[in-house]
């Protein structure tokens, strides 16, 4: 097999996604815009340094690859440079992004080549675990996806994605419903969550928008999809003076736990674990060995519901899955 290239090597998530693929025995190179970053901290492989706007450079690091995973926000810049040079070589291209119109833009598209965005814990583990939930039912009336996280030490990427977010849409916030996005100014709500235990009852944010308004109803047929979020983890996502996530294990994992409680039409699927940022590598990994594989349900761009079994998907995670 040729190397999957991961563009974003240097940066938190992207270290996740390069130990992942290397735990998986699977080929890589490395690229991003720093090409001293990247052979200081990745030196032992291929290194394809190239920056976002430079199409000719990005050429040369695609080259003979097999596909793409993006790592680098913010996306609304990085997206669509790349998702076209992964066209030229016809290749996959798959990235993590959580910004919501980032990813809108990138449903919209058309290709002949495999393209899934939001390969990440928001954006596709709702989406699978939405999927999961309703079976063989391609519609429902509405679905909730509640994310109870421990707490939410933002990273530098994190931060940048979520002011180009805030400027993109003049401070206003955004929901979905009667099956659109709609921007409102209306003050975030507060409300009780019954997560299952050992969480418990919480605090959310109602509303708490998150990429998974827009990759659910990209498949499904759902005028209504609501995003959830514990008070405690969006009160550290808006201190600015809260610190990046610190590892505590051998993997790189900060202490961060998550649930993610998703309720469509009164059917159930959660899923628990640890490090947001460290599940998303295993999910971006694992859509690009299922593409590679011939393992997809859908062809051209498509969310990870749409893409894969999801069932089949989130077993292969290593998460805590109930479904129900």
């Amino acid at each position: 097999m040729n190397a999957i290239v991961v563009y974003g090597a240097t940066g938190h998530t992207g270290r996740f996604v390069v130990e992942e693929l290397l735990r998986q025995n699977l080929p890589v190179a490395v690229s991003g815009r720093n090409a001293s970053a990247l052979a200081e901290r990745w030196g032992h492989l291929d290194v394809r340094p190239a920056a976002v706007d430079d199409p000719h450079a990005l050429d040369r690091a695609l080259q003979n690859a097999a596909a793409v995973i993006n790592t680098a926000g913010p996306f609304a810049t990085t997206a669509g440079p790349l998702i076209a040079a992964a066209a030229r070589q016809r290749i996959p291209y798959v990235d993590v992004a959580a910004e919501i119109e980032a990813n809108a833009a990138t449903l919209a598209r058309r290709s002949d080549t495999p393209v899934v965005p939001a390969m990440a814990f928001y954006g596709g583990l709702g989406d699978l675990l939405t999927t999961a939930a309703l079976g063989e039912r391609t519609a429902a009336d509405e679905v909730h996806v509640a994310y109870g996280l421990s707490s939410w030490h933002p990273t530098p990427g994190t931060r940048v994605a979520g002011k180009v977010s805030h400027q993109r849409r003049n401070g206003r916030r955004v929901r979905y419903a009667d099956g659109r996005l709609r921007y409102h100014d209306d003050e975030p709500v507060q409300q009780d969550w019954a997560f299952p235990k050992p969480l418990g009852r919480r605090r959310v944010i109602a509303e708490f928008s998150m990429a998974d308004i827009v990759t659910i109803p990209s498949h499904l047929t759902v005028p209504e999809v609501r995003t959830y979020m514990t008070v405690e983890a969006a009160g550290d996502l808006a201190d600015a003076d809260t610190p990046a996530p610190a590892a505590v294990d051998e993997q790189g994992r900060s202490d961060q736990t998550f649930v993610v409680d998703v309720l469509a039409d009164g059917r159930h699927a959660t899923a628990s674990g640890q490090d947001i940022y460290a599940i998303t590598a295993p999910l971006a990994v694992g859509a690009v060995r299922r593409i590679l594989a011939g393992e997809t349900r859908a062809s051209g761009v498509a969310s990870a519901g749409a893409m894969f079994d999801a069932v089949d998907f989130l077993k292969d995670l290593p998460l805590t899955l109930e479904l129900s």
